[in-house]
């Protein structure tokens, strides 16, 4: 997928929780996480993990079971 100025807004809005639960519970081929969009997603988390957030945490705090 493309990166558009408008995906990119909507990447740089999410809290890394957000973006961890999707990464975590999307199905798998999620268009989202597919070419400069997905590389995008990864490098975003990366600069948030760099940046101090508490990884751990949000982890935990998104679990292992997806919720409805």
């Amino acid at each position: 997928m493309n990166l558009t100025d408008e995906n990119k807004a909507y990447i740089d809005n999410l809290s890394y929780e957000a973006l961890l639960e999707k990464w975590r519970f999307a199905p798998a081929g999620y268009v989202w996480f597919q070419g400069e969009t997905g590389d995008y997603w990864s490098k975003r988390m990366s600069e948030l993990r760099e940046q101090g957030v508490d990884h751990v945490a949000a982890s935990k705090a998104v679990g292992w079971e997806k919720r409805d």
